[in-house]
């Protein structure tokens, strides 16, 4: 499989490692003094950008009918655009806010823990979500992905990052050196705490699932989810 790595910081050089390791070849390296020269060679792209380049990275592949599979958070408000030029041009998307397996599993725990607790209003909820320094947005898109579980199956409507009304989730976004990802939900009465809690030891992980989207994405049409990959549908 021939891959166009769009964006070569560190996620996208741990990506290369396991990608050549899995005997695949990385035909463009696409860092912001690179442009997109060797794309078409690809049979997919991976993208771990930065949130300003996402858009026209992700058009870009589909434009020239290569399956995307992109990991880069915070430019969700053009999601839907994206999704209808993937459609437009028959071509083959998979977004997702974190690869890993742990995380995709812990977003099914938390969905249900969700439904469990819906009934029992006497514990609010709350998240606290921390990153390395060198995250750009806040909260994380794994943090937003747990926040749209827990508000899908509660009375909870929105989230917020400070000073919560009643019906908005907390999400207590917290940067610290060499963090690669921790993520934990609070559901907290007056007698007790239940928490539950993914902690990411690596980028590894992250990794590992956008190379295996990819492998599952090739030859496939249409927008997926990494519950399509992982068979949690």
């Amino acid at each position: 499989m021939k891959i166009a790595l769009l964006g070569y910081g560190k996620m996208g050089k741990v990506i290369e490692r396991i990608a050549l390791e899995r005997g695949h070849e990385i035909v463009l390296r696409k860092s912001k003094d690179v442009n997109f020269e060797g794309l078409t060679n690809a049979d997919v792209t991976i993208d771990f950008s930065v949130p300003s380049a996402a858009v026209e990275n992700i058009s870009a592949s589909l434009n020239a009918g290569i399956p995307v599979v992109s990991g880069t958070t915070g430019w969700l408000e053009d999601y839907h655009s994206m999704v209808s030029l993937c459609e437009e041009k028959n071509a083959a998307f998979i977004y997702g806010s974190n690869f890993s397996l742990g995380v995709n599993l812990f977003f099914e725990l938390n969905n249900h823990l969700a439904q469990l607790m819906s009934k029992f209003d006497q514990y609010k909820v709350s998240m606290e979500e921390i990153h390395h320094t060198q995250k750009l947005d806040a909260p994380s898109g794994t943090a937003i992905s747990l926040a749209n579980g827990i508000i899908n199956n509660t009375a909870y409507n929105s989230w917020t990052l400070e000073n919560p009304k009643e019906d908005e989730l907390l999400i207590d976004a917290k940067r610290i050196d060499n963090i690669p990802g921790t993520h934990s939900v609070f559901y907290t009465s007056e007698v007790d705490t239940i928490e539950i809690k993914h902690t990411a030891h690596n980028r590894e992980g992250f990794a590992f699932g956008a190379v295996i989207a990819a492998e599952w994405l090739v030859e496939k049409k249409g927008v997926f989810t990494m519950k399509d990959v992982l068979g949690l549908k």
